[in-house]
């Protein structure tokens, strides 16, 4: 069953007893200069909800139950649409056009060098100074039924941000009955570029941010990653995990080894903040991590097609700004997983490709299957 759409906003899809997952329209009310930014729910039968924004088509709120089956959100955000703009953290957005960093905010395609902003230190980082997470995106469909959908699309003009081609992206968010999450991410060009769409959700599974993550059980399903240099650009290496903090091949809490300043990766990234490569064939949608808090009992297991995972620990908050229920949000309060291409993998002619062509369609998959232990 499929709602109508009005302009931007979305009509209420209300439950059948045959149809327990729901999707109903709303608002997130506006930036400062009027743009109205309106909002998609999912909700399922099994206790989980989710909000997404049409601001950065971002994963605004991820509401499951504990162990008790207490519902409390697992993500950090905003409550207020204009904060993820004047305080950006990339908290569950949509990030493009090319996530994470690009070395000197340079690549070449066909022999042309292309020029992109700079704006995390000499790099370009999560798109430039106004990637997709700062862009109002379209609702195209919305649907409830067995699972709740939303769509989403963002027209990006050729040479926006210093990137070839039109695209078009577009991602799709589907809620289950088995409190499993899954988001498609696709793109076509009108010319040869580079695209690396992921969303940059923070989880902190002990529900409304009220621990820190370091007791948070983390598994990564990668025997190798890749290591940076001093402005976090691969180096081209592929190192095995093994003997190393970042062998978290059995389940291993977040704090145990991350200020090991033995560890010169951990003294470069003041933490966690790496490209891990997932065991097994990209392309294929396989556990790529699996997080365990074990005083709430949640568990979430993340799956993706990507070739790689970027693990982060959320190192550059610094408390000075305030988010959901005016929390203040520190180094550590949440961690991310973002499946994707490499970081700067355009200037990697040795890491998986981020070229996508015309006639071409980009995919990127994942799933945050939720559960409780």
């Amino acid at each position: 069953m499929k709602s109508a759409i009005l302009g931007a906003a979305c009509l209420v899809l209300c439950a059948t007893a045959a149809n327990a997952a729901t999707a109903t329209g709303g608002s997130f009310g506006a930036l400062a200069d009027g743009t109205k930014i309106d909002s998609v729910t999912l909700a399922n039968g099994a206790g989980m909800s989710v909000r997404i924004i049409t601001l950065g088509a971002t994963l605004q709120s991820v509401i499951v139950p504990d162990k008790q089956g207490r519902k409390e959100d697992v993500t950090l955000g905003y409550d207020k649409a204009q904060d993820y703009l004047t305080r950006p953290n990339y908290f569950g957005v949509s990030v493009g056009r090319y996530a994470n960093r690009i070395a000197k905010g340079k690549f070449s395609l066909d022999g042309k060098t292309y020029t992109l902003a700079t704006n995390d230190g000499p790099n370009s980082l999560h798109g430039g100074t106004k990637g997709f997470d700062k862009r109002v995106w379209k609702i195209d469909a919305v649907s409830s039924g067995a699972d709740a959908k939303v769509t989403l699309s963002y027209v990006s003009g050729d040479g926006e941000e210093g990137f070839p081609g039109q695209m078009r992206a577009t991602v799709t968010y589907t809620l289950n009955e088995k409190n499993e999450l899954r988001l498609d991410y696709g793109a076509t060009t009108t010319k040869p570029t580079v695209v690396n769409l992921t969303n940059h959700a923070y989880f902190n599974l002990s529900g409304n941010a009220a621990r820190d993550v370091m007791g948070h059980l983390v598994t990564l399903k990668a025997e190798r990653f890749t290591p940076v240099d001093a402005t976090l650009i691969p180096t081209g290496e592929r190192r095995p995990v093994a003997g190393t903090p970042f062998d978290f091949r059995k389940a291993t809490p977040v704090g145990a080894r991350i200020r090991d300043a033995r560890d010169t990766q951990i003294r470069l990234g003041r933490g966690y903040d790496h490209n891990f490569i997932v065991d097994g064939k990209a392309g294929d949608l396989r556990t790529a991590a699996i997080v365990e808090d074990p005083v709430s009992g949640r568990v979430m297991e993340v799956r993706a097609t990507a070739p790689g995972i970027q693990f982060y620990t959320g190192n550059f908050m610094d408390g000075t700004f305030f988010g959901k229920n005016q929390r203040s949000y520190r180094q550590g309060d949440a961690i991310c997983l973002e499946p994707g291409v490499f970081p700067d993998a355009p200037n990697h002619p040795d890491f998986p490709s981020a070229r996508l062509n015309p006639g071409q369609t980009y995919v990127n998959s994942m799933v945050f299957a939720f559960r409780t232990k």
